[in-house]
């Protein structure tokens, strides 16, 4: 369920200024959607997991949360990483 140590090293490399910056609102925004991703595919084969279903939609309102904040902030950076992680907006 969680992501592995690696996949986080990528994801924060990619949208992070360097490796070692996990405090970024865009490192954090991707690895949000990663899990977010896993969790619904999670969902299409259980589907009365109702525990894991409450973690999914606290995942979404965080993402949510900081889409908001990356919004008001600057609003280059914030259509930057909808298209760059998928995000519908």
């Amino acid at each position: 369920m969680s992501l592995s140590t690696e996949q986080k090293r990528e994801i924060i490399a990619r949208f992070g200024k360097n490796e070692n910056d996990t405090g970024a609102t865009e490192a954090q925004i991707a690895i949000l959607s990663v899990r977010i991703a896993e969790l619904t595919e999670h969902f299409k084969i259980h589907k009365k997991d109702h525990q894991s279903r409450r973690g999914l939609l606290k995942l979404v309102g965080q993402r949510r949360r900081l889409l908001n904040y990356l919004r008001r902030r600057s609003f280059a950076r914030y259509r930057a990483v909808c298209d760059a992680a998928g995000i519908r907006k």
